[in-house]
């Protein structure tokens, strides 16, 4: 029995920092840098508007009651709050991309799907009921390639990453 304990014991201690590795492994790539820093940087503003009120948002208590009120589950609504936020400023710095990445890209997602009715352009004229889904698509788009290829170049995740080998 004592020698099975000691290999599940090295499993465990060999698995964590795999993982992490895993996780946080990135090329050296400027392009997934620029993509990383434009997706936050555009995101951003959104989670502010949802965590703060600012930019002509409603808050933290308004945006839950919004969603909830449209029948998003308080922690689903929470989530998409966090992803804009939170998910943001990790892009931006680069740490843990891959799961922020995800995080936009899935709110991104349900948001075209809730846009799809007003057809697939920006409503830049007024002309439309509400927003297409064009910008969603490339926010999925980026997205995508952020939790292939990781962040980039310039982030906290490739600095991680090259200590936990």
């Amino acid at each position: 029995m004592t020698s099975l304990t000691h290999d599940y014991d090295n499993l465990g201690s060999s698995v964590g920092p795999r993982l992490v590795h895993a996780l946080l492994a990135t090329e050296k790539s400027s392009l997934l840098t620029v993509l990383r820093i434009a997706l936050g940087l555009v995101m951003l503003p959104h989670g502010l508007q949802k965590t703060f009120g600012w930019f002509g948002g409603y808050g933290f208590t308004g945006t839950m009651g919004g969603f909830t009120g449209m029948g998003v589950p308080a922690f689903l609504a929470f989530l998409v709050i966090l992803a804009e936020s939170a998910g943001a400023v990790a892009l931006i710095t680069g740490f843990t991309t891959r799961i922020a990445a995800f995080g936009i890209g899935a709110t991104m997602a349900v948001a075209s799907l809730m846009h799809k009715a007003n057809g697939f352009f920006m409503n830049w004229s007024g002309q439309q009921k509400g927003e297409g889904f064009e910008y969603h698509i490339l926010a999925i788009a980026i997205a995508v390639a952020l939790m292939i290829g990781g962040a980039g170049r310039f982030s906290v995740d490739r600095a991680i990453a090259k200590t936990s080998k």
